[in-house]
This record gives C-alpha cells, structure tokens and sequence, in this order.
C-alpha cells in the first residue's frame, strides 16, 4: 500500500524541482520512492535526470558504476535499466573507493544539473559507522542538493541526519520508510547483481588484444599480465567518458578484453572485482595487492 506521505512529498518535490539526493538504510524503499518522484515529475511534463549511485544492486546501468538516465516522458520508463551516461568506479562496495564513487556522482549531477529540471540521485544503503557517514556526508557536501530526504525505521537515519544538519546547509527532510517492505538475503542480492552483470556482457560481444599500456593506473615495469585475468574494467574513451564494462582475459601468454563496446574505446580503467564467467559472481580482489603483489 503506498503512503499517503510519500505520495504527497513526491508530488511536492516534482513541483519544486532542483536536485533531491535519497539516503536510508538497505530495504527502506529510497529506490520505490525515487521512481514515484520520477513518475510525479514526469506527470508534470517536467525532464527529469535519475541517477543511481548504488554500485551493486543497480537500477540504472551495469554494477561497480554510477549512470545517469534521462527521461523525458513515460516511454523512456521502458529503457529504465540503460544507462545514458556512466561514471566507473570499480567495486560493488564503496569501501575504499569514495573518492572514485562520490566523484562520480557529482560530475553526473553537474552535467545534468542546466539541463533538467529535476534531478534525483538514488543512493546506496551504506548510512552507519565512519564509512557510511563519511560516504554520505562528502556525497552531499559536493552534491548540494537542494533536498535530502532520509527514509528511516524507527530513529536509524538520526545520527546521518543530525551530521548533516549541523555541518552542510541541505534542507533534510525524514519521512517514515514504507511498511511491508521483505528485505533481500545476500543470496538474492548475489543473483540480481549477477542477472545485471550479465545483461551488462551479453551477446554480441567483441574481444580485442590490448596493450600494457591502455590501463589506468598504469602498469609497473615487468607486471605479470595474468594478475588481470577476470577483472572487472571500465572502458573508456578519449574524453574520459565510460563507455561500458568490460572482463580481461589472460590466454596463450596475451591479455585480451571482452566488452559490448565497439567504437571509442582509447583506454581501460582497472577495477577491483574478479568475476566468475559462469555464474556471473565477483570476488573483490585487493588492488594494491594485484598491482604491486602485497597486502
């Protein structure tokens, strides 16, 4: 049953527009509201930029990246999943990429902000202990957004929302997370994030040889190349834009990358998840430990 609440702030943050960042804890409905926002927004003819910065259960583009869709009508509701724009960052946990994941999302909120007239940012549920807070606090900070609006059980979001009440200017408003909500085990969680991983590397697929040099962060002198063997990159092209995921394969002493990526790609950005081809699961992997063969 939807909240009579939720509807009647969704309806009034459409008429104001600007930019409205979510946060809560997992299973708190940020996502269901985020899409009845959306929907409200586009009821008002308005143009609307939706963009999803949790990197493992992802709504908007493959796992392990920011993406950004644009929608001007209810049609463009039917390529929910596409992403039109992509920030990769590399991980499905944020833990030792903030830096990668909160820059991120501000650029794509930067790059829509002249355009649309709403802009909603839809946030992973990463809230507690010095990670999470310190992820969601630099993610408002360099956002600004003009709301934040803090679903929460019981008083779970009061320390998130008390940190940032007193040290960032963003108007904060706490609503109840929606009743009935079942929440995911690891093990569903595991299988959608692999259907999204699969959806992200499905046929028709290309494999190019690549070269040491292609990678950031660069390679060091004498780097064994069967270290990358199923790691996760982000393909990119020559202005910095993601283009798409990709997999490194290291067979018959070459390194290859496998990617629906055709045109454009000039260089590829190590990630640090080892994916599974069968099963589609990833294992994070320590970079400093693939790159420098230490702890």
């Amino acid at each position: 049953m939807v909240d009579p609440l939720h509807v009647d702030l969704a309806e009034r943050l459409a008429e104001d527009g600007g930019v409205v960042m979510m946060i809560g804890g997992p299973d708190t409905g940020k996502t269901s509201f985020s899409r009845m926002l959306t929907g409200a927004a586009l009821g008002l003819g308005r143009t609307v930029a939706y963009i999803d910065s949790d990197l493992a259960i992802t709504s908007v583009g493959p796992p392990t990246c920011v993406g950004l869709k644009w929608l001007h009508s209810s049609e463009d509701l039917d390529t929910f999943a596409v992403a039109d724009d992509l920030r990769f960052v590399g991980a499905i946990a944020p833990d030792r990429f903030r830096l990668q994941h909160v820059a991120g999302v501000a650029s794509l909120v930067s790059s829509a902000r002249s355009d649309a007239d709403l802009v909603v940012v839809d946030t992973s549920g990463s809230i507690s202990g010095v990670i999470g807070q310190t992820l969601k606090y630099h993610k408002v900070e360099l956002v600004d957004p003009d709301v934040v609006v803090a679903l929460q059980r019981g008083a779970e979001m009061e320390p998130m929302v008390g940190l940032l009440r007193r040290f960032l200017s963003a108007n904060v408003i706490t609503v109840p997370a929606p009743r009935g909500v079942a929440p995911m085990s690891p093990g569903e969680r595991m299988e959608l994030r692999a259907a999204k991983f699969l959806m992200a590397l499905e046929e028709p697929l290309q494999r190019w040889r690549v070269r040491p040099t292609v990678f950031a962060p660069s390679l060091p002198a004498g780097f064994d190349l069967s270290r990358l063997d199923r790691l996760i990159v982000g393909v990119h092209d020559q202005t910095g834009r993601c283009l798409g995921l990709g997999v490194l394969e290291f067979e018959d002493s070459a390194l290859r990358v496998t990617t629906t990526s055709r045109e454009g790609m000039t260089g590829l950005r190590i990630g640090s998840a080892r994916l599974d081809p069968e099963r589609y699961h990833t294992t994070t992997v320590n970079l400093r430990e693939v790159m420098f063969g230490i702890e």
